[in-house]
């Protein structure tokens, strides 16, 4: 099964340079996400599993964790460490981290 971690532990990843995948809808992501977070919205993972690293660590978010969870145990199913940020980006803008507006990580 998965992994759960809390914002603190994705902003000490990141620090690191771990992948975060934003598995919310392209509008949501747009409207403010994880810097440097890459798009892959929760309907394309299967499909685009070929696509991801399977030798680091992924960080999965969503909006609160709902979603996040269901991909990160998707991952772990295809033989990836993928863990879900608990509480997603709401939680990640609550704790004080900065988000980035646009299309663009």
């Amino acid at each position: 099964m998965y992994g759960s971690v809390p914002v603190g532990a994705l902003a000490a990843a990141r620090a690191d340079g771990a992948l975060v995948l934003d598995v919310r809808e392209p509008h949501e992501y747009v409207a403010g996400h994880v810097p440097g977070a890459r798009l892959v919205p929760e309907g394309t993972v299967a499909a685009r599993l070929a696509d991801l690293p399977r030798s680091e660590r992924v960080f999965v978010i969503c909006q609160t964790g709902n979603r996040s969870a269901r991909v990160a145990d998707l991952l772990e199913r295809h033989g990836m460490r993928a863990h879900s940020v608990v509480g997603g980006t709401s939680a990640w803008q609550a704790a004080g981290h900065p988000v980035v507006m646009g299309p663009r990580g």
